[in-house]
């Protein structure tokens, strides 16, 4: 879908911010979000394309700058101008400026014209509203950006605007307070900073940038103490088994059946990769490399042409539900669609994988050391001063436990590789020498790498683990892959947009198979049928993970609340006939990109009531 939706879809193919006519809403987020997501497409991909889209897009716009400096489509008109639809361009303008260098003179001059009218609408109360109040430090760390590589001589402007933004958004430090957070779903709880959108799942997971990026300016530990708690609390009371916490447009408790927001997902991947460059705390990157190996394939069909609003631990269908689990999104939106209940997940989904790969390095701020944050199967060339440096991971990770790297390097420097905190007793081997135990600290491995070639071989073995969720249900893991059981089911098309281009069409899931089973925990068996060589695309598809784990299982008493969710695991349940083996897949494979398959963890349960005496074997 994201690589298409400059073909047929209208909201980036006429859209205003390139003279066309095409927007969903008076923010101006559609354009600037497509394009903040399709350059790191465009770039790891290897469109070209696309790619001169997202040139044209960037020459349009900043040929097009208005007389007093403003950007965006309310340049030289009289239409309303709300600072945030600029915050996701200027995010996708520094990404392909650093592509290519030939942008950045252009986009540096034409921000030097922007900010002094941000600031003065700042002074005098303008270009904001509700959701620019909430998302105010997505435009602080593009001004930090602007100081620390192309300060002009402006830096009392850049800072005295920071200061500002600050001053005129959500206090994010009372929204973090304890007496502050809400602890159980939030639909009946009024906030007590009257900050509401503040609880918004979306505007949460980009807020949770804002306090790393004061602490640039203000050196005040207490910034970073502030998010670090707050996201403790927001996965201890609405975290969920895939990695994400639930919000079904606001915080939403632990409840299976709640939901989930894609838009969500990507932002706090970007959000938590932020705070790891900031902290250092391994917290972040962890649980991010978890979201995007299991909530993100989730909300996505295997093909990637169709994506929900939001997800659910426990879905049971996929369609119009009536009655409707979320509190204030419509019953449309868990739907697989094109644009299912609202557009933004359309075009801001794009970024969740590119990002999460163009994030999987990082270099520390001397420029004497290389970090590998995530694992897979990554290439990277890249310099360190003048040393040249390529890495190239040969792994089936997350798919599989081991990572081989191969490095060369011109000159010597220090490599630290992430060691995810699931792993036991992890072991690494050096140019085929003799294993060792990885020995870590902080979540890294320091490796002193030589001039030349070097390979580490590494395993990072991992155990099954139980979750404990809400009615004594539990939920399955191992290592960074949560699992849950396929429910078979039906496909039906429900309605096709834009003819032009059906593959876009919204789809409609019935289940046909059971999935009122209690189960053992003591009989989970983790099964690996991995081989060598490459896996095949897509893998986030069903039964082709070679991985998965095997559970004894019983028939319960379990139904829907309504027609189309599931109703609270049951507590104490009773078998009411013959136990059977279940087999439970990745959580993140989804269906047959030709759609032929009838089974996927497109439905599934993932939070299994317990069978507390065992499960009686026939």
């Amino acid at each position: 879908m994201a690589g298409h939706e400059h073909l047929f879809y209208p909201y980036v193919m006429e859209s205003d911010w390139i003279g066309g006519d095409s927007a969903y809403s008076s923010l101006e987020e559609a354009g600037s979000y497509w394009f903040n997501g399709m350059i790191p497409n465009a770039v790891l991909g290897n469109n070209d394309e696309i790619l001169q889209k997202t040139k044209d897009f960037m020459n349009y716009v900043l040929e097009h700058q208005g007389d007093d400096g403003w950007l965006g489509p309310e340049a030289n008109n009289n239409r309303t101008r709300y600072l945030w639809g600029r915050y996701p361009f200027f995010f996708g303008a520094i990404q392909l400026l650093e592509v290519f260098p030939e942008y950045t003179d252009p986009f540096v001059s034409a921000m030097y014209k922007f900010v002094p009218l941000a600031n003065q609408m700042l002074r005098d109360g303008e270009g904001l509203e509700i959701w620019t109040n909430t998302r105010w430090e997505d435009f602080v760390m593009v001004l930090e950006w602007l100081y620390d590589y192309h300060p002009e001589g402006q830096e009392d402007l850049l800072l005295d605007t920071i200061v500002r933004l600050r001053a005129s958004g959500v206090p994010w430090e009372e929204v973090y307070k304890e007496e502050n957070f809400p602890k159980i779903e939030v639909d009946n709880l009024e906030n007590p900073t009257g900050y509401e959108l503040s609880w918004h799942g979306v505007n949460f997971a980009e807020g949770m940038k804002a306090l790393p990026a004061m602490y640039r300016v203000t050196a005040n530990q207490s910034e970073l103490d502030s998010i670090s708690h707050a996201w403790d609390m927001l996965f201890e009371y609405h975290g969920r088994p895939s990695g994400m916490y639930s919000c079904d447009e606001y915080l939403a408790g632990k409840e299976a059946t709640r939901g989930t927001e894609l838009c969500t997902v990507v932002e706090t991947m970007y959000s938590a990769n932020y705070l790891y460059q900031v902290t250092a705390d391994a917290k972040y990157i962890d649980r991010a490399e978890r979201v995007a190996y299991n909530a993100l394939p989730a909300e996505l069909t295997g093909d990637m042409w169709h994506r929900q609003y939001n997800q659910q631990q426990n879905q049971v269908a996929s369609k119009n539900m009536t009655p409707n689990p979320f509190y204030v999104d419509g019953p449309y939106a868990n739907v697989f669609g094109l644009e299912p209940y609202y557009p933004c997940c359309t075009v801001n989904h794009p970024q969740g994988f590119p990002k999460f790969v163009s994030h999987s390095f990082l270099k520390t701020v001397d420029e004497t050391a290389l970090v590998e944050v995530y694992h897979g199967p990554l290439t990277l060339s890249t310099t360190l001063g003048d040393n040249t440096i390529s890495i190239t991971s040969d792994t089936t990770y997350p798919f599989s436990d081991s990572v081989s790297l191969a490095v060369d390097a011109s000159a010597p420097f220090t490599y630290y590789i992430r060691v995810p905190d699931w792993v036991v007793n992890g072991t690494v081997a050096t140019n085929g020498g003799a294993v060792e135990a990885i020995q870590a600290s902080g979540g890294l491995m320091k490796v002193e790498i030589p001039e030349g070639k070097t390979t580490l071989d590494l395993v990072f073995p991992a155990e099954i683990t139980t979750e404990d969720r809400l009615h004594n249900a539990i939920a399955v893991h191992r290592g960074p892959l949560h699992y849950a059981y396929d429910i078979t089911y039906n496909t039906s098309t429900i309605q096709t947009l834009f003819p032009a281009e059906p593959r876009a069409s919204d789809l409609q899931l019935d289940a046909t198979g059971a999935w009122n089973y209690a189960i053992d925990p003591s009989t989970l068996k983790f099964v690996s049928d991995e081989a060598s060589g490459s896996l095949p695309s897509p893998i986030f598809d069903s039964n082709v993970p070679p991985v998965y784990i095997t559970v004894q299982a019983c028939p319960i008493e379990w139904d829907t609340a309504g027609d189309t969710f599931a109703a609270p695991p049951p507590e104490n349940p009773e078998c009411i006939g013959d136990a059977v083996e279940l087999k439970l897949q990745p959580y993140g494979v989804q269906m047959s990109a030709d759609r032929k398959r009838n089974q996927a963890t497109k439905l599934r349960i993932s939070e299994f009531p317990v069978r507390a005496h065992g499960i009686l074997k026939t």
